[in-house]
């Protein structure tokens, strides 16, 4: 009856994640089905084969301006669910990317983190890449590469770099002189 319990919750897993937008290979990590299996699963719940191609592996990403903003609000989000609230890993991962994507649809922001880059940005911090650094600004805690001397960082929102937000500007004054 256990086995049986444990592979239903398996499954379960399997298929919220793919409802997320899980690539093949986080389901193989994260889900103790076999590949076949999930194969199968995703072809069913998606209605369609799983893409195929490999998964983000560089940390840049993540510190470049948008991506670094959307990253540590998600991952902040993770870490007080994972302390504060005691949740199991896997729980928590999905709770706080539905968590963000709410948020995103609320504030009518594009959503710029895929559920594969924040399980990636999980990872990396599980293997001790980044760590979370607080802007001596605005004293919230921004994803960085690990062992950075943080004691003069400042955040991409309190110091934007010079293109930020230029192609919305450039947007906005064409609109303008349109109307």
């Amino acid at each position: 009856m256990k086995k049986l319990l444990d592979e239903l919750n398996q499954v379960q897993l399997a298929i919220e994640l793919i409802e997320l937008g899980a690539r093949l290979q986080v389901l193989e990590s994260e889900v103790e089905l076999n590949r076949g299996r999930l194969v199968r699963l995703y072809k069913e719940v998606s209605g369609k084969s799983p893409p195929k191609g490999m998964l983000p592996f560089s940390t840049d990403w993540f510190l470049t301006w948008m991506p670094n903003v959307h990253s540590s609000f998600f991952y902040t989000i993770y870490i007080r669910l994972r302390e504060g609230q005691n949740m199991e890993r896997m729980q928590a991962f999905i709770k706080a990317y539905r968590l963000y994507q709410e948020h995103i649809q609320l504030s009518g922001d594009e959503e710029v983190l895929a559920l594969t880059r924040a399980w990636t940005l999980v990872r990396f911090f599980e293997s001790h890449m980044f760590q979370l650094s607080t802007c001596n600004s605005c004293k919230l805690q921004f994803v960085n590469h690990a062992h950075t001397p943080d004691s003069a960082y400042v955040c991409g929102v309190c110091q934007p770099p010079s293109r930020a937000g230029k192609p919305l500007k450039s947007a906005r004054k064409n609109r303008s002189k349109s109307a």
